[in-house]
């Protein structure tokens, strides 16, 4: 295995350990927003947010969000239905598609009504299934 392949599944092991954390501290079944739980996991894993976005038109997932390691990897995470959390680390053929992500993220709110972010959501997830993640819950 690559070295590169090591350090991505590590990251993704490391959110998802985060994630079953919180899960833990979950109180009569509550769950804390999404954005909430995708912040702390980068906090306790020394991430970045890169993007926390609505995913409309899938049957099984509603949110998808990114938490950037610079050169180490990509964290993305994301939330069913019914508030599920699932978590995988990504590979550089979807680097573009989390960039685009993240800077539309990080735009003006102006900026992002005038610029529909769901189709590059949408083709990103097909990619991340397509490669053997997120595969229909």
């Amino acid at each position: 295995m690559p070295a590169g392949a090591h350090f991505a599944g590590m990251v993704a092991q490391h959110v998802e350990l985060a994630l079953f954390e919180q899960s833990l501290g979950n109180i009569e079944g509550l769950h804390r927003p999404f954005c909430d739980r995708v912040a702390d996991a980068a906090e306790k894993t020394a991430g970045s947010v890169l993007f926390d976005v609505r995913v409309d038109g899938d049957i099984c997932v509603q949110r998808m969000a990114a938490i950037g390691y610079g050169v180490t990897g990509t964290a993305i995470i994301v939330m069913d239905k019914y508030g599920q959390l699932r978590c995988a680390s990504v590979n550089g053929d979807t680097a573009l598609l989390v960039a685009e992500l993240a800077a539309w993220d990080a735009s003006p709110l102006r900026e992002q009504a005038r610029v529909d972010h769901r189709g590059t959501a949408i083709i990103l997830l097909a990619k991340l299934r397509s490669s053997g993640h997120f595969a229909r819950f």
